[in-house]
């Protein structure tokens, strides 16, 4: 196994994790027309009552129709890393999170991700249920660029119990690229 480590990897994730005390107690949502102060009011609700959540990546799967044999075989498909958010269940008892992960890439590079998610739920939340939403995302690749910024909007499921989830998105791509499944757990605290 190897493991690439630079000073601007690490820069990225540092801000991130410092960021996040520093962020507002409640944004000044009073701007616009009404769909945009309640969208504001969500993004700021999210961050200002959610709850704590711990996020573990763990798993990439390369679709074998975008992929060689020997291509996969060559990949890292134990994504381990880490993450943290703020998550809560909002009036109409869907899920919405802010998020920051570090995790190892397809060619075991670190890998910053951090968005916001949205999910509709099916299903009690102290119990078994699932939801099905998206993600706006902002991350970046040491492959791409030299870790440029890369944004994107992604599809996100869940299978739930309690506070603890198992999750998974799909990035789409071409031959030889993309065309991934992430998987990561999250456990709120």
């Amino acid at each position: 196994m190897r493991l690439r480590i630079s000073g601007a990897v690490l820069q990225v994730p540092l801000l991130i994790l410092g960021l996040a005390p520093a962020a507002p107690a409640r944004a000044d949502c009073d701007v616009g027309n009404a769909w945009m102060q309640g969208v504001c009011r969500q993004l700021s609700d999210t961050w200002t009552q959610g709850q704590d959540d711990l996020y573990l990546p763990f798993r990439a799967i390369h679709l074998p129709y975008a992929y060689s044999e020997k291509t996969i075989n060559s990949l890292r498909e134990a994504t381990w890393g880490l993450g943290y958010g703020r998550s809560r269940y909002d009036a109409a008892g869907d899920w919405n999170a802010w998020y920051g992960m570090l995790f190892l890439d397809s060619k075991s590079n670190l890998q910053p991700a951090v968005g916001y998610a949205h999910q509709w739920i099916w299903g009690p939340r102290q119990g078994w249920h699932a939801g099905l939403g998206y993600s706006v995302v902002l991350t970046a690749r040491a492959d791409y660029h030299s870790y440029t910024p890369i944004p994107g909007l992604l599809p996100i499921a869940s299978i739930n119990y309690g506070r603890a989830s198992l999750n998974a998105t799909f990035v789409p791509g071409g031959t030889g690229y993309g065309n991934v499944i992430f998987l990561w757990g999250r456990v709120g605290f």
